[in-house]
């Protein structure tokens, strides 16, 4: 239990720096996941990233390493599913050894691979103990 609040409260610093963004939390077998639900997310995204957030095998093709923190950084304008399929700027990031350095890792290079608009945001973040 005491990990469950810790990674929860890991969580809380880097959900402060979302601003009026929704975000839903859900915890199964010591896994924290938390889907921050900005407004450009689309009725099958957020169904794609609900279901990443409670299955462990959904959960394995975004986030493949088991351990640490990991973070999903999409570009507003340019989302998360097209046509059925991931967009290539939208990046995942797995196994880093805070919730910071995960979603930091993951705007970065989703950032890079971006080809227009805002700045890139995590909707996705995983506390694996």
């Amino acid at each position: 239990m005491r990990l469950v609040l810790a990674l929860i409260a890991a969580f809380t610093s880097s959900a402060a720096a979302a601003q009026d963004v929704a975000v839903e939390t859900t915890e199964v077998e010591g896994t924290v996941v938390r889907l921050h639900v900005h407004d450009f997310l689309k009725k099958d995204e957020l169904e794609v990233l609900r279901m990443v957030a409670t299955n462990a095998d959904a959960r394995g093709f975004f986030v493949p390493e088991g351990d640490g923190f990991a973070a999903l950084a999409v570009a507003p304008r340019e989302g998360f599913v097209r046509r059925g399929q991931p967009v290539p700027s939208a990046t995942a990031v797995a196994g880093a050894e805070t919730a910071e350095v995960a979603a930091a890792q993951a705007t970065e290079t989703c950032n890079a691979a971006r080809k227009r608009g805002p700045d890139c945001v995590v909707v996705l973040e995983v506390a694996a103990p």
